[in-house]
């Protein structure tokens, strides 16, 4: 073997003095490097045998069987031909695939390296081409964050930096390990990754992101849990570009890179991540086009051609056995140095055991052939790299080549649980470096936030997340002075920089950003949050103004929707900064920050739901409004204090001109008795103000010579009070004709007329005093049973009233709302909010004779001005939602207590289950087979209905929040009645929901 090596020596001399290269150094270099003793000693690696260091891939007889077999049959054409890869692509024309088949068959090419195209094509043409070659072929693929690195329609992984601030390997294992099936499913050998080089130089033209930063330990760790996660689906990784393109300032693509740095220094940086990997069993590495005259002092020799790094330093001196792949050979930084095939012979005479993607294959191979004829190519050299060629083919698995299965590929290499990792990642990844006084996680809600877009990228997903958490104003102008003179108005600026997320290295703040920036933070409370590299910081000089910084790395939509949760403390940050920033930050900087207990938002799988189960919801919404059962809908899953399922089905009306979207608001009905009256009298039971005793007529004196005057608390909340279920109330004031009579309205308002009811009509303001004289003198059944009754929550909110001198809208607000970031709920929204927001609810013919868009739909309600207690509030599915997660966890959101866990369990529990009432205090409870539910949930669940086509409902023993809205009411409610209750549409998606928990 000794003597093998020196043979290789000299044929490589004669190469470089043939190009005017060599130069007299080059022995006092080997010598030097001989003599070098490596921080790790390289006898450690030497003594290492295959078994112990190739951990995934074992050899075995029956590998060198075949091996051996093969080889003895090949001619030396077909022996020179396997140590080609060269380029395909699947989205050129027939010309060029016709050229890739005739290298195949003339040139007997051992591989193909694929670059740009679709999935489906890149398969076919991978079956095409096998077909073509008497030897299986090696098919590679430069797919360093996942094949739309060079494919459409598959799935993009965050960049390598992004990964590096995550501190989770087995995270980075499971990219790995996607990764690698995807992979294998495309009929896939190498991807070329994981990249080893440590980013010390920020200037970097070609690495960057695509490092995993500058520290050599983190860069080393997360390489091995790449390579562990790929390799381990029996996928070849490719450790690059050796020995290290991490401190360069040009790109090798371009010309020849120049480290010039000691062998002490390449030792102790460059080199580390490739000793430790290759103890782990990494297969093969990709030696780079690099000047690094201190391994090898001829002038303009890239590292690829040097005999000195190949072999002595990466084989011998750390004893790497797997195979050796050249950088690409059309990059200038290796044909700058010699041409089509003096290029090829000197790079195998180096070392190299694969020619990567080379300019001019005839070329070369007719001068690898010329030099096998002259023994400068030797025997032992070609079976050398050709026998490990074919080892690796048969650990492959291409001893029993099989075509890529075309059927499915496209939803195989993109699996649903793709997008609950990319999750995982960025809440991992997402890296708080400033937090003064503690401005994150925005903790106040009740503050006036303003939001401020820099960069010229995409930003709605953060801004609709934002938005989801509290009430959030965009603010824009194009004067730097006018627009700080608008953001006086807030207490907070957040400041989005959105770059775009296709390429790492056009991610700069502008002259003009960087001057706004340094303006708004000097007058405001800022959250500067970046969705680009943390390189773009660089040019930042003073950070003194900027109270909170947050690193979200990229600008993808999941990036956006968790950095949203990281700002109002859904979840901590967990992140730390891969790279330094000036003198500012240091590499491994990173807060972390408080949790709130708020709802955050995630994918199915990572909260133990299937998402194709939950897919089938989408059929059930269909069948709900073909069926004409609805014109539409909000529909809405979280579990275990996270939304997995959100979306909106149809349209406002059945004309289908509006869509229904996740921030529209809907009448809500009698869920307005769970979310507005019921907390706040739970705050006063709470608070001892009132307890299951308290008698009725305590509590409002209208009923205190009644016979309802002893009713308790507890029976009138559990509608155990013998009460009516209601009253027509507006009928007494309509005409014959139905009309309402000038009595008891005015077309405009006045001092007597100012309850509103609807669009030009107003009650009277006393009409109040009639209705709870009319309840009061109601009949009341003598005998005790269960009677659901309006007028339970039509009197709680009398009672409220009188408590706490403060109107309802005015407690319910201050109370939970505002606290709550339920902007999005209220009573009479048209005075917020465009109507075009909200969802009408009925085509009223019966008497306010009008669409009722904007008005509540319950007429008794109406006459109240839109504000009762049994019905009113307008709201989306997502903040329903917030209010039920209050719920499920039993007075506390936003890590504030709004009542005690005794208040809650005291309202939660149903009193006269033994007679058979399942209610509690204001909450429904499951009545099995019945309603309002699906059999499926548990006896500990609760929630409400509303008229209009809701429920809200939550399952303590499987941590479960589920809100449908709809306008079932809408044009009108039918003879028919109830189609959407009739059908079990609510309950039918309760079951798919349970369905669909995995654990």
């Amino acid at each position: 073997m000794k003597d093998f090596l020196l043979k290789i020596s000299l044929y490589t001399a004669i190469i470089l003095l043939i190009t005017n290269c060599a130069t007299t150094k080059n022995s006092d270099t080997i010598t030097n490097l001989k003599k070098t003793s490596f921080s790790e000693n390289a006898a450690i690696y030497l003594a290492k045998n295959k078994s112990e260091r190739n951990i995934f891939f074992k050899d075995s007889d029956n590998e060198t069987y075949w091996v051996d077999s093969i080889y003895n049959k090949m001619t030396s054409r077909e022996k020179i031909g396997q140590l080609y890869m060269i380029s395909a692509y699947s989205n050129k024309d027939s010309v060029h695939e016709n050229e890739v088949k005739a290298l195949i068959k003339k040139y007997k090419v051992g591989g193909l390296l694929f670059f740009q195209g679709g999935p489906m094509r890149q398969a076919k043409l991978t079956n095409e081409y096998q077909s073509k070659s008497d030897v299986p072929l090696f098919i590679a693929i430069d797919a360093e964050w996942g094949l739309s690195m060079r494919l459409d329609s598959t799935y993009r992984y965050p960049w390598n930096m992004t990964l590096g601030a995550i501190e989770d390997l087995s995270l980075i294992e499971k990219v790995g390990k996607n990764m690698g099936n995807e992979n294998k499913r495309m009929g896939i050998h190498f991807n070329f990754a994981p990249v080893l080089d440590i980013n010390t130089n920020p200037k970097n033209p070609i690495i960057g992101n695509r490092s995993f930063g500058e520290d050599k330990t983190n860069v080393s760790n997360k390489a091995i849990a790449y390579m562990k996660g790929v390799q381990g689906q029996g996928i070849f990784s490719t450790g690059k570009h050796f020995p290290g393109h991490g401190d360069t300032a040009a790109d090798s693509h371009h010309t020849l890179p120049l480290l010039d740095f000691s062998l002490e220094r390449i030792d102790l940086v460059e080199l580390y991540p490739y000793k430790r990997i290759f103890d782990e069993g990494l297969v093969s590495v990709m030696v780079g086009h690099l000047e690094i005259p201190s391994l090898d002092p001829r002038k303009n020799l890239p590292s690829s051609a040097s005999y000195n790094v190949v072999t002595h330093l990466l084989q011998k001196q750390l004893g790497f056995e797997g195979l050796i792949f050249t950088d690409g050979l059309a990059m200038k930084g290796a044909t700058n140095f010699l041409g089509p095939g003096d290029l090829e012979l000197a790079v195998i005479l180096a070392g190299n055991d694969i020619l990567l993607a080379p300019i001019d294959v005839p070329a070369g191979f007719e001068k690898l052939e010329t030099a096998y004829k002259n023994g400068i190519l030797t025997e032992e050299r070609l079976a050398h790299s050709v026998k490990k060629i074919l080892r690796y083919k048969y650990k492959a698995g291409l001893n029993t080549y099989k075509p890529v299965v075309l059927e499915n590929l496209v939803q195989d290499i993109n699996p649903s649980e793709n997008e609950a990792l990319h999750y995982k990642l960025y809440e991992n990844a997402i890296t708080v470096l400033k937090n003064e006084k503690e401005i994150l996680p925005i903790k106040n809600l009740n503050q006036k936030i303003a939001y401020v877009k820099l960069g010229d990228d995409v930003n709605s997903t953060f801004v609709t997340t934002l938005k989801k958490y509290t009430e959030v104003t965009e603010v824009k102008n194009t004067n730097i002075d006018s627009l700080n003179r608008k953001l006086k108005n807030y207490n907070t600026v957040i400041i989005g920089f959105h770059k775009v997320n296709k390429t790492w290295d056009k991610q700069e703040f502008t002259a003009t950003e960087l001057v706004w920036l340094q303006e708004i933070s000097k007058h405001n409370k800022v959250i500067l949050d970046i969705f680009s590299k943390p390189y773009s910081l660089l040019p930042l000089t003073n950070f003194d103004d900027i109270e909170g910084l947050v690193v979200s790395y990229q600008n993808s939509d999941i990036s956006q929707v968790v950095s949203a949760e990281v700002l109002f403390g859904a979840i901590e940050a967990k992140g730390k900064l891969p790279v330094s920033i000036n003198k500012h930050f240091n590499v491994n900087d990173g807060l972390s920050t408080v949790k709130l207990n708020r709802l955050g938002f995630t994918a199915p799988e990572n909260e133990g739901m299937n998402p194709l189960v939950l897919s089938k919801i989408d059929s059930i919404a269909k069948k709900a409004i073909d069926g004409k059962m609805t014109p539409g809908m909000q529909v809405l899953v979280a579990r275990k204090g996270n939304v997995i399922f959100q979306k909106s089905y149809g349209h406002h009306t059945y004309d289908n001109t509006m869509k229904v979207s996740n921030s529209d608001l809907y009448d809500v009905a009698s869920i307005s008795k769970m979310i507005s009256t019921l907390p706040n009298v739970m705050q006063l039971y709470d608070k001892n103000k009132v307890n299951l005793d308290t008698k009725l007529k305590k509590m409002v004196p209208v009923f205190a010579k009644t016979d309802k005057k002893n009713i308790t608390f507890k029976d009138l909340l559990t509608h155990y009070a013998g009460l009516q279920a209601w009253i027509p109330f507006y009928k007494a004031t309509l005409d014959a004709d139905n009309k309402p009579l000038e009595k008891y309205y005015s077309k405009v308002p006045h001092t007597q007329f100012s309850t509103k009811v609807a669009d030009h009509l107003y009650i009277r303001n006393d009409y109040h005093d009639t209705i709870m004289k009319i309840i009061a003198n109601s009949p009341r059944s003598l005998k005790k049973e269960y009677k659901y009754s309006d007028f339970t929550f039509i009197i709680l909110k009398e009672y409220l009233e009188r408590k706490t001198k403060q109107p309802l809208e005015v407690l319910s607000q201050k109370n939970f709302y505002s606290s709550l970031g339920m902007n999005n709920t209220l009573y009479n929204p048209l005075t917020k909010l465009d109507k075009n927001h909200i969802v009408p609810s009925e085509i009223d013919n019966y008497f306010r004779h009008q669409v009722v868009q904007g008005y509540v739909h319950d007429m008794a309600a109406a006459m109240e001005g839109g504000v009762a207690g049994h019905a009113g509030i307008f709201s989306n599915a997502m903040d329903v939602a917030k209010m039920m997660q209050l719920f499920l966890q039993k007075g506390s959101y936003g890590n504030k207590r709004y009542f005690s866990e005794k208040t809650f369990d005291t309202f939660n529990t149903s009193y006269y289950a033994a007679v058979g009432v399942q209610r509690g205090l204001g909450f429904d409870k499951r009545i099995a087979e019945v309603g309002p539910t699906c059999a499926c949930v548990s006896e500990a669940s609760f929630g409400h209905t509303g008229f209009t086509g809701d429920i809200a409902w939550v399952d303590p023993e499987t941590d479960l929040v589920y809100v449908f809205l709809s306008n079932r009411t809408y044009p009108e409610v039918t003879a028919e009645g109830n189609k959407l209750s009739k059908e079990k549409i609510r309950e039918d998606i309760q079951k798919i929901i349970q369905e669909a928990i995995i654990k």
